[in-house]
C-alpha cells in the first residue's frame, strides 16, 4: 500500500518537475539521476538493509546476525520482532546449516505456488491493460493537458483509499474478486451498450472502471507479496510486476493504432476479466495468516470458502504438491502436546 501511495505521489509530482525542467532532455536526465541514486543504495548496506526473514529462510546466518545488529537500536514492536528472530537464529545456529539459495526456476517446478503467481500476474496484466479502454471514453470529457492529467489521478487515489479500508477488513481474495467483477461488468456494459447509454452513464462507468482496474493491479501485487514464500518472494513478485508492465504497454500500442482495432482490444480484455473472476476463486486467503517462508509452506496453502472462513485452518486444498516432500515438522510437536494434555491425537495427517 505504501508503494502504491508513493507511485501516486510520484505521478502527481511529475508535472511539476516537467515545468521546472522545461526541456525533455533535462527531465530525462533528472529522472535518470534519481534512479541512479537508488541503484547506488545496493552498494551501501547501511542505507538498504537486507530482510532478516529472507536471510533466515535461506539459512544465511552470518548476514542475518549483521543485519540484526544494525537493527538493534530500534525499539517497541520492532525490538520484539528482532528478539523472536534472534531466538530463531540461535536455534538454527546449533544445527550449523549451510546457506541454501533458491532461483526463479524453482517456482516452475511447483504447483500451488506457480498457480498463485500465474493467477495474480494475470489479474495484474488485465488491470493495467484494460485501463486504456476506460480512459479513452473519458478523453472527450476532460480538459486539455495538466487538468486532464490530474483528473485521471483522482480515481487512482480513490482506489488506494478503498483498498486501505476494505482489504484488511474483508480479506484480500474477496476484495480482489469484487474489483475484478466491477472491472469486467463496466467493460462489458461499455462494450455492448455505449451507443445506447446516456453520456453521463458512460462517464460514470468509465470512472468506475478506471478505479476498479487500478485497485485490481495494486491488490494483485500486494496479494502476491503475501502468498509467495519468502525464499522466492522477490522472483515471484518480479514476475507479477513484469506482467503488470506488459499490460501497461497495451495503452500506447492502442493509442498509436487510434480507432482501428480498439473494439478487438476491448473485447479481448473484457473476456480476460471474466476469466480472471473464475481464476481468483482458486487463490488462498492471506489475511490473518503468517507469511509462508519455505516452499513446503507455500505448497501447503489451502483455499478457504469465500463467504464463510474457518477460524483457524483453511478448508479446501488447492492442488496436490508435486516434487516437494511434505513438511510435518510442525504437526509432530502439536501432536505431542495433545498427548501430554490428555486429549489424544487427532489422527495421522492425510495427504492431498
Amino acid at each position: 500500500m505504501i508503494a502504491g501511495f508513493s507511485w501516486l505521489a510520484g505521478e502527481l509530482l511529475l508535472p511539476g518537475l516537467a515545468v521546472l525542467c522545461r526541456d525533455w532532455r533535462v527531465l530525462q536526465g533528472a529522472v535518470t539521476a534519481v534512479l541512479a541514486l537508488l541503484a547506488a543504495c545496493w552498494w551501501c548496506p547501511a542505507l538498504l538493509l537486507e530482510s532478516p526473514r529472507w536471510l533466515l529462510a535461506t539459512q544465511q546466518l552470518d548476514r542475518a546476525r549483521r543485519t540484526l545488529r544494525a537493527l538493534a537500536g530500534s525499539g517497541g514492536r520492532e525490538a520484539e520482532e528482532q528478539s523472536s528472530t534472534t531466538a530463531e537464529l540461535e536455534a538454527l545456529a546449533e544445527r550449523c546449516p549451510q546457506p541454501h539459495y533458491h532461483t526463479v526456476c524453482e517456482i516452475f517446478g511447483t504447483r500451488v505456488i506457480w498457480k498463485n503467481a500465474v493467477i495474480l500476474g494475470f489479474t495484474a496484466f488485465i488491470g493495467s491493460g484494460i485501463r486504456h479502454c476506460f480512459t479513452r471514453n473519458l478523453a472527450p470529457h476532460l480538459p486539455r493537458f495538466l487538468p486532464a492529467y490530474f483528473a485521471l489521478r483522482g480515481p487512482e487515489a480513490a482506489a488506494c483509499l478503498f483498498l486501505c479500508v476494505t482489504a484488511e477488513r474483508c480479506g484480500r481474495r474477496a476484495v480482489l474478486l469484487l474489483c475484478t467483477v466491477l472491472t469486467g461488468t463496466a467493460s462489458l456494459l461499455l462494450l455492448a451498450l455505449t451507443q445506447y447509454l446516456l453520456e453521463l452513464i458512460v462517464l460514470m462507468l468509465s470512472v468506475l472502471g478506471v478505479t476498479a482496474s487500478h485497485a485490481v493491479t495494486m491488490l494483485s501485487i500486494f496479494f502476491a507479496s503475501e502468498v509467495l514464500p519468502t525464499v522466492v518472494r522477490g522472483a515471484g513478485l518480479g514476475l507479477v510486476v513484469g506482467a503488470n508492465l506488459v499490460g501497461s504497454a497495451a495503452a500506447p500500442i492502442a493509442a498509436v493504432a487510434s480507432s482501428r482495432g480498439f473494439f478487438l482490444h476491448h473485447l479481448v480484455f473484457a473476456s480476460f476479466a471474466i476469466l480472471a473472476v473464475l481464476s481468483i476463486m482458486l487463490l488462498p486467503e492471506s489475511q490473518g495468516r503468517r507469511l509462508p517462508h519455505s516452499l513446503q509452506e507455500g505448497e501447503s496453502q489451502r483455499r478457504p470458502p469465500l463467504f464463510r472462513r474457518p477460524p483457524r485452518e483453511d478448508h479446501l486444498p488447492l492442488l496436490a504438491p508435486r516434487g516437494i516432500p511434505h513438511d510435518y515438522s510442525r504437526i509432530v510437536p502439536s501432536a505431542q502436546r495433545a498427548l501430554g494434555s490428555g486429549r489424544g491425537p487427532a489422527g495421522p495427517p492425510s495427504e492431498t
